[in-house]
């Protein structure tokens, strides 16, 4: 009887669970319906539509840009922040403030010359602001050599002072207590011994790892910042640059072939222990890798920054988009979940950087085993 009714309760159990599962997917569906219905809609209002202008927000967001804006009032068409110096060499050097373009709305006169912003590049163009195009529609105006402060250098410049101060601090702190540190040291020690012993040691060898330690503390800390900085409202997007992540590979890439052995070098143009046309067909192969190893630092940084911006900005957009009770609190609960997420993510890339480029060292300067 105890295992009849038992069955029975099991069977009802089951049936409730079944109708569970249906309804769960009825109010799913229901939902995905009236997103789509909410998305006609609003991609019928045209190119001024909520969906034009969040793809617009979230361009502008990853781009980097000649002013820091701190938020922007678009329906006065107000921006509030400040401007940054402007500096480019054009048959001399021409210096400015930013604030000349009025953010890309009017053509800034230096000298008898006349620049123009447009898609977040200066362009030399007339006093009326004429851009020529080509076949392809890219602009055919002549662009002068650009070293101005943008607001990349400028994130760059914040987290390397930080950085300086933090550390400067942490070395006072040894130094004043005994080796034991105090205030923000605390904070720091505990990351400083998890790359020497977890990631220096471990890959480069006990021996040869203190020549890299303060790189490999050095890009830790600042791609760690970096992709902090990116997750607050400043818009900042300095790891998901393309030009910064080509820098940072480009500095293991040196380094890595500057401090390498010959052994290292031996096993790539005649790598021992393998007959002599494999050494032949080997060699190109291990010299392409020499090259892949920095690019793949380069592209995973940049790529997975980018993805995680774009993804979340999109999320937030969703919010705007759909306008209704289910739609809001969803988005911002992905949102919110998302950007936790991409807090873990930004000391899991800054981790991986440092991990590989300490790899590669170790592999440079391995010694040859017989």
């Amino acid at each position: 009887m105890h295992r009849n009714l038992g069955t029975e309760i099991l069977r009802v159990m089951q049936k409730r669970t079944i109708v569970k599962i249906l309804l769960i997917f009825s109010l799913v569906f229901m939902t995905g319906n009236l997103f789509a219905k909410e998305s006609e809609k609003k991609e019928n209002e045209g190119e001024g539509g909520v969906k034009e202008r969040i793809k617009e927000f979230i361009d502008h967001h990853l781009q980097d840009s000649y002013d820091f804006t701190l938020f922007s009032d678009e329906e006065a068409n107000k921006h509030y922040g400040f401007p940054l110096p402007v500096i480019l060499w054009d048959n001399g050097l021409k210096a400015f403030s930013s604030s000349k373009f009025h953010h890309g709305e009017t053509v800034a006169e230096v000298d008898g010359n006349y620049y123009k912003l447009y898609h977040s590049k200066i362009y030399k163009t007339d006093a009326s602001g004429t851009i020529n195009y080509d076949e392809d529609h890219h602009a055919t105006n002549a662009k002068p050599l650009d070293f101005s402060i943008t607001k990349n250098v400028v994130s760059m410049l914040l987290i390397s002072l930080l950085m300086f101060f933090m550390f400067r601090s942490l070395a006072k702190s040894y130094k004043k207590n005994n080796g034991i540190p105090t205030g923000v040291g605390r904070f720091l020690e505990p990351l400083v011994l998890f790359i020497r012993d977890d990631i220096a040691i471990p890959n480069i060898g006990e021996h040869k790892y203190k020549k890299y330690m303060s790189f490999l503390l050095t890009v830790f800390f600042f791609i760690w910042f970096l992709n902090l900085l990116g997750m607050t409202p400043l818009g900042v997007n300095v790891t998901g640059n393309i030009a910064v992540t080509f820098a940072l590979a480009l500095i293991v890439f040196l380094i890595t072939n500057l401090t390498a052995n010959k052994n290292y070098w031996g096993h790539i143009f005649w790598m021992p222990g393998v007959p002599t046309f494999m050494k032949v067909v080997l060699a190109p192969i291990e010299l392409l890798g020499v090259f892949i190893k920095p690019f793949s630092l380069m592209i995973r940084l940049y790529a997975n920054m980018t993805a995680g911006h774009v993804v979340l900005m999109s999320i937030i957009g969703m919010i705007f988009l759909f306008k209704n009770w289910i739609g809001g609190p969803l988005s911002f609960g992905l949102a919110f979940a998302l950007s936790i997420l991409e807090l873990l993510v930004a000391a899991l890339q800054a981790y991986i950087f440092t991990m590989l480029s300490a790899l590669y060292f170790g592999m440079a300067n391995e010694e040859a085993h017989h």
